[in-house]
């Protein structure tokens, strides 16, 4: 499959969360004239980027796309990006359907979480995820797809949610405190798949795991406490127990299953878990430098998500 001198990029789900962050990585001046023309595709007309949002010299195109209209949006376009979130499966499923109508030769699907390909347990997101891939390669085999691993989101993961309490001095892990987790920024998000797309089609890996930073609980803890955090005590909870009872009944939602996880080397995107693709995407960090844990620490006064209500007695 030989490669594109400046493809034209689209991006689904641009304005959202997380596809925001991509977006703005597509047009810094690191990345944005690797690109003849860079599409941003949303299904909210309203929230759509004006003209005004690109760089000077950035052709920047705004698109309204819907279930009728896929064929048509998705014209003209070698690489397309897939940031829509967990509540578009049906969408996304038709956007696999309309794959083989179009120029589209590298995609990247809506992953960018921890590396679910190799569970022994059902969760009823992951799976669907899965069903997705499958199906993009059973309606066109010619396609490259680039699936990114990037362990937890960095801003919104050093929380109650993951027995991670900073605000009250408390840290829970279930099963080892000291196994590495990678926390990957949203920044960094898209800065990892925008470093993808420039390279030639034929380079770009089918699975990628990065890690902004991989740290364990008991090191969080210690940059907390070095930042101003105040003593945080640690506890554990029995891990197998734990498991079993997460997995006894497949769910949509994933903070339990990734706070077992994170215990077990599920999240860890190191040479000697998963495997680690940084110095692939950004090579000596000469592209950018990646948000560490500490940087968090230092930029929230050691109170990452203190603004997050969280409701501890339900």
């Amino acid at each position: 499959m030989a490669s594109i001198t400046r493809p034209v990029v689209a991006i689904a789900g641009a304005t959202g969360h997380l596809g925001k962050h991509v977006t703005a990585a597509f047009l810094s001046s690191t990345f944005q004239d690797k690109f003849s023309e860079i599409i941003l595709l949303s299904r909210n007309e309203s929230c759509l980027f004006q003209p005004s949002s690109s760089q000077p010299g950035v052709k920047l195109t705004t698109r309204r796309y819907n279930e009728h209209n896929l064929e048509e949006a998705l014209q003209g376009i070698q690489i397309l990006v897939n940031t829509v979130g967990p509540s578009g499966h049906d969408f996304k499923t038709k956007i696999a359907a309309t794959l083989p109508r179009t120029d589209i030769r590298v995609y990247f699907p809506s992953e960018f979480g921890v590396d679910h390909c190799g569970h022994d347990f059902a969760h009823l997101e992951w799976d669907e995820k899965k069903k997705h891939v499958v199906h993009v390669q059973s309606v066109n085999a010619h396609i490259k797809i680039c699936r990114i691993f990037c362990g937890l989101i960095l801003e919104d993961s050093i929380g109650p949610w993951f027995g991670l309490d900073t605000q009250n001095g408390q840290y829970t892990s279930v099963g080892s405190f000291r196994t590495p987790v990678s926390f990957t920024s949203l920044d960094d998000v898209g800065r990892t798949v925008a470093s993808l797309a420039t390279m030639p089609t034929e380079k770009i890996p089918e699975v990628v795991h990065v890690g902004g930073d991989s740290r364990s609980i008991a090191e969080i803890a210690g940059i907390m406490e070095s930042a101003g955090a105040g003593h945080i005590k640690i506890d554990c909870l029995p891990y197998e127990e734990y498991k079993a009872e997460t997995i006894a009944k497949p769910s949509w939602r994933p903070a339990a299953y990734l706070w077992f996880l994170m215990g077990d080397g599920g999240i860890a995107h190191t040479p000697a878990y998963l495997g680690d693709d940084n110095d692939l995407v950004n090579p000596g960090q000469r592209l950018w430098k990646w948000k560490t844990v500490e940087d968090l620490a230092k930029e929230t006064n050691a109170q990452p998500v203190k603004d997050v209500v969280w409701p501890r007695h339900k």
